[in-house]
């Protein structure tokens, strides 16, 4: 995780209905983008998520969970359709959609991933890592691997 600043008081953010909430302890001033073809279905163009050191949510019933992949979930309303995070499963480590929050001014992109599966209609020209998905995939394994986990 980066070394950028982390916001002293919990944000709380919700989806358009409000079914769903979700309280973020120690949020990273920072948006991660993600470019993958995935996220590009999921959300219509990029992933744009924040992390912090805890989570609270609220609204468990109206949640729905979708594997997305042997690695992955992603969770959204099952009322109106919001998208609410994406989880790790080898860490249990949950990014959450920035547009749930009324974030403070001031954030900036940690990284951008999966730059090699951007479509070409749009760019995000703030400056920040960029990384290919193969070297994500690289990085998401050799962290596991000093955890002991494994894609298996």
């Amino acid at each position: 995780m980066s070394e950028a600043p982390r916001l002293a008081e919990p944000v709380t953010g919700h989806c358009l209905c409000g079914a769903v909430t979700i309280t973020v302890t120690a949020m990273q001033a920072e948006v991660d983008i993600c470019h993958c073809a995935m996220c590009g279905r999921w959300g219509g163009a990029f992933f744009a998520g924040v992390k912090g050191e805890g989570a609270e949510v609220t609204g468990e019933e109206a949640i729905t969970v979708y594997r997305s992949s042997e690695w992955a979930e992603r969770a959204f309303c099952g009322t109106c359709g919001s998208n609410l995070w994406y989880e790790f499963l080898p860490t249990k480590g949950r990014s959450f959609l920035a547009g749930l929050f009324d974030l403070p001014p001031g954030f900036g992109i940690e990284q951008q991933i999966f730059v090699d599966e951007k479509p070409d209609w749009y760019d995000i020209v703030q400056e920040s890592p960029m990384k290919t998905g193969p070297e994500v995939i690289a990085e998401a394994m050799a962290g596991m691997g000093a955890q002991g986990l494994s894609f298996d």
